[in-house]
């Protein structure tokens, strides 16, 4: 057992857990049937869960740069990269700037240990990097895919990292990543300590465990078309099951240490699903700010102040959970950038009801073979409703009878359709406009 002091008795270990491109059907508690989940879905029974929680976009940097900073990803310029290409493509020309408080920097200040196991995707060295944004340590990928196998991105660049030292090892990159994350809790703590630990999967290249002549395929063929022709739907299940196995594995690791009671474990994903997720009820996919882009799974475990085997129908964002995460350890958001989070504590604690509240959503992606055409597209979700803009066309939805978005009655319920359109066009006003207009 690692010994603690009362300060760490006092101020909760943090341990977040982001998947990578994770659909709201992928696990085996929320539907899926090709495969089981059965450490993920035991961490959801064992606090609270969230049946209408989202990410901040549907791809991954901005929704990174959302919990990194506990704000809507388009306050800054590297929100509106959706996503970051790769470093060949933009260098050190843009990223997360390291004078931006970020959780990390946050909780460094406060007194915490931090680290960050697995993928970054904010922008690129000599000018940015985790070290750069408040953590203490790291071990990860700074693009936004590496191969499961050799740890190149789509370039076939090697892209595998100690702290901002380009290393190699051999192993898959989900079991890698989980030997570090266990390693960094097993470790004499004086202080308490956060770890994000963001997992590549179940990103492509869809590559199981077993399936090492995939990455071998790819060698002098690597780009985004091949990669993400690579796989099946067995591969990802196999993708799946061996992340599911990690966290598992991470859990125990904080039950050996003596740590469980003491740590609050966060699980969530980047955006919606990509080509072989679940999407059960949704519209959809990563890429869309349809239902099945941005509705993520989400469950929070803090023994002992969260019950456990809770459903919440509250609706939440990313950037949610980094205001909870500074309430949770008391520590103090710096005032000159205000968080467009909210404290998610008295929900969890029962001490508050659900509310409704007003969320939003904007995105035009980029033109790769992955995800839509570049459009621009917005969303606002207010209690039951929600609005979309998609190009040249405008919708409203009520999602209590039409989860799927099919039926378009902004022409029954002109009054919500116009307040929610002013909202939305008053919200993005303040964001950092597309460059190119």
């Amino acid at each position: 057992m690692v010994a603690t002091n009362p300060a760490t008795v006092q101020r909760p270990n943090i341990v977040f857990i982001l998947a990578d491109d994770l659909g709201w059907g992928d696990l085996s508690i929320d539907g899926q049937q090709n495969y089981r989940t059965p450490y993920l879905d035991q961490l959801a029974r064992e606090g609270t869960r969230f049946s209408n929680a989202y990410s901040s976009s549907p791809v991954c940097t901005p929704t990174r740069v959302s919990f990194f900073t506990g704000r809507y990803p388009g306050r800054l310029p590297i929100g509106v990269q959706e996503p970051l290409g790769g470093y060949s493509q933009v260098g050190e020309s843009i990223g997360l700037p390291p004078e931006h408080p970020t959780i990390a920097s946050l909780l460094k200040t406060s007194g915490y240990e931090t680290a960050l196991v697995g993928k970054w995707h904010c922008g690129y060295l000599p000018k940015y990097g985790p070290l750069r944004s408040g953590f203490d340590e790291f071990f990860g990928n700074l693009s936004g895919a590496i191969d499961y196998f050799r740890h190149v991105d789509p370039t076939g660049e090697p892209d595998l990292w100690e702290a901002e030292v380009p290393i190699q090892q051999v192993g898959y990159i989900t079991d890698l990543f989980t030997e570090r994350a266990i390693d960094f809790i097993k470790r004499p703590h004086n202080r308490p300590f956060y770890l994000s630990l963001h997992y590549t999967a179940p990103h492509w290249p869809w590559e199981g465990p077993n399936e090492i002549d995939l990455s071998k395929a790819l060698i002098g063929q690597d780009s985004l078309q091949n990669w993400i022709n690579t796989g099946t739907a067995e591969s990802y299940a196999a993708v799946m099951q061996t992340l599911d196995h990690g966290v598992g594995r991470v859990l125990q690791a904080l039950t050996d240490a003596g740590l469980t009671e003491n740590t609050i474990v966060i699980f969530a994903s980047d955006n919606g699903g990509d080509k072989f997720s679940n999407f059960g009820a949704f519209k959809g996919k990563k890429g869309k700010v349809y239902e099945g882009g941005i509705r993520v799974p989400t469950f929070i475990r803090w023994p002992g102040v969260i019950a456990a085997n809770q459903i919440s129908d509250q609706v939440i964002i990313t950037h949610d959970i980094t205001a909870t995460i500074l309430a949770a350890t008391q520590t103090q958001a710096d005032p000159n950038y205000p968080l467009d989070g909210e404290n998610l504590l008295p929900i969890l604690k029962g001490e508050a009801p659900v509310r409704e509240r007003k969320l939003f959503w904007r995105y035009k992606g980029k033109a790769v073979p992955v995800l839509p055409p570049p459009m621009i597209q917005g969303a606002v979700r207010w209690g039951d409703w929600k609005y979309v803009t998609y190009g040249e066309d405008e919708y409203l939805f009520n999602l209590a009878t039409d989860p799927q978005e099919e039926t378009n009655i902004q022409a029954e319920q002109t009054q919500i359709f116009a307040e929610l359109r002013g909202e939305y066009q008053k919200w993005e006003a303040e964001l950092v406009p597309y460059s190119g207009g």
